[in-house]
């Protein structure tokens, strides 16, 4: 049997749907909370989709960079570059990002 390398299934269950629950504004950052469910304590490496549909409060410091929490503890969800998504770029929706458990890497893809 030949394997071919450039056809490797990073999740065969599909993606991941996640919607976030609440939000809190703090001096060091944005954090929106979403459910226990363990995939960013797990070994998953692949796409989700976040629905994030709760409004940052007015007011709140547009240099401020977003964070998820979970059990896992909160990660921060960084743009292509690697750089911080931070408030002056959030839009509620639903946003493709890719989670790398190895390094803990939640980018936003677009």
């Amino acid at each position: 049997m030949i394997l071919n390398p450039v056809l490797y299934f990073s999740n065969r269950t599909g993606i991941p749907r996640i919607a976030t629950s609440a939000v809190s504004v703090s001096t060091t950052g944005v954090t929106f909370t979403i459910p226990s469910d363990g995939r960013f304590s797990n070994f998953f490496n692949g796409l989700i989709l976040l629905k994030m549909e709760q409004e940052i409060p007015a007011g709140t410091t547009d240099t401020l960079p977003i964070f998820l929490t979970s059990n896992a503890g909160a990660k921060p969800v960084t743009v292509l570059g690697g750089e911080a998504w931070t408030v002056a770029d959030y839009l509620t929706g639903i946003h493709l990002a890719y989670y790398e458990s190895n390094t803990g890497t939640l980018q936003l893809l677009v």
